[in-house]
């Protein structure tokens, strides 16, 4: 970096690169600039206006996260004219549609009457299945924004049910762009995209159908980025219970050999929901629909969680040291009986890659054949 790029934020000097933002800058320095739309690795659009800051020289306040940052800019990252304009943004967004967490102000009447019309659009007897996992809550508790102000603006459309795997919730859409920018521009899927004008806007999928009749491949990459409750996995909507602890376990993808790291977030030792992790190679957060849809198996009744060996014509459970005794012994028995070549290794496309590797190590060495393949069903 040259001595020339430095920008001043909050009366502090920081060197930065020619083709960085403000808010990168700021980012990259822990200096704290709320963001709603701002999606890292796609364009900047400054939709959402959360993130505005003031800069000496200029007329208004700017989006930092599509504002180039310039050599002797001075910037004021929470001055009472940002922070003032940061609480309307959050207030109106609020007051648009079914955000019906405790943030939400009305007269005692109002309040019930909201709530109720809420549960019954949403078939769900809680609140928001986001409620504690919300971007714009967050904002809203850290600056204080309240809608009692504000009148009650209804949704314009129902919430979409039909899809496999996505519920689509517009009346808490907030109109940010996240799940647009991660079709188009990290899955290039090109999906969904903006729709209609003015209060009649929506995020829609081809022709305005439901995703399930669109080019949706149900990678979940919208559902990852939504910043609120307008796209919830069908299964955590059902089955994550509110309030109650979870654990997240890192671990690796076993429907391929890419190796794609993910969050397994676990509740009452079942796993309720999956997340790619943002923070790990190679995925960086994106998963497949069977990656981020594909848990069910894992708790199946029907999966065996204890050998079987044959026993005068009937399965019969043994332990592990038994099954795998007799199976070595079987091996050395046709080895010698008939020769390595008449046996063969089925391996999995669901395992990982250092697993196919032992396999295919132990059936070369240890079996002496190459009679290995794999089973992408398994």
């Amino acid at each position: 970096m040259g001595k020339a790029n430095t920008i001043t934020i909050d009366n502090k000097p920081f060197a930065f690169e020619p083709s960085e933002t403000i808010l990168e800058v700021a980012q990259r320095n822990n200096i704290f600039i709320p963001t709603l739309c701002h999606l890292k690795g796609t364009t900047p659009t400054g939709a959402c206006r959360v993130c505005v800051v003031e800069v000496k020289g200029a007329r208004d306040l700017v989006p930092s996260c599509a504002t180039p940052a310039a050599s002797g800019m001075i910037v004021r990252s929470e001055s009472p004219e940002v922070i003032k304009a940061r609480r309307n943004i959050i207030q109106l967004m609020l007051a648009s549609g079914n955000h019906n967490c405790a943030i939400r102000k009305f007269e005692p009447d109002d309040w019930t009457s909201f709530h109720l019309n809420v549960l019954k659009e949403d078939n769900y007897n809680e609140l928001c299945p986001v409620w504690g996992d919300c971007r714009l809550q967050d904002l809203a508790y850290r600056y204080q924004v309240t809608t009692k102000s504000l009148p009650v603006s209804l949704a314009n459309y129902p919430m979409e049910r039909v899809n496999p795997f996505i519920i689509r919730d517009f009346s808490r859409c907030i109109l940010c762009g996240r799940c647009v920018q991660a079709c188009r521009e990290i899955q290039v899927n090109n999906a969904i995209d903006f729709g209609y004008r003015g209060a009649k806007a929506k995020i829609v999928a081809g022709a305005d159908v439901a995703l399930k009749d669109s080019d949706c491949v149900f990678c979940g990459e919208c559902v990852q980025v939504c910043p609120v409750g307008a796209l919830v996995p069908k299964e955590t909507f059902k089955h994550k219970k509110r309030f109650e602890k979870t654990d997240k376990v890192r671990t690796t993808c076993s429907y391929c050999g890419v190796g794609c790291q993910m969050d397994l977030i676990v509740q009452d030792n079942k796993i309720v929901e999956v997340k790619g992790a943002e923070d790990a190679e190679p995925n960086h957060g994106s998963l497949c629909v069977k990656g981020r849809y594909g848990y069910d198996f894992v708790s199946s009744p029907e999966r065996l969680t204890t050998p079987l060996i044959r026993k005068n014509g009937k399965l019969e459970e043994s332990s592990w040291d038994e099954a795998l005794q007799l199976v070595a012994e079987r091996f050395i028995e046709i080895k010698t009986k008939y020769g390595s070549d008449l046996m063969g290794v089925l391996t999995s496309a669901r395992v990982t890659n250092e697993e196919n590797y032992i396999a295919q190590k132990f059936t070369r060495a240890v079996l002496k054949t190459n009679n290995i393949d794999h089973c992408a069903r398994l």
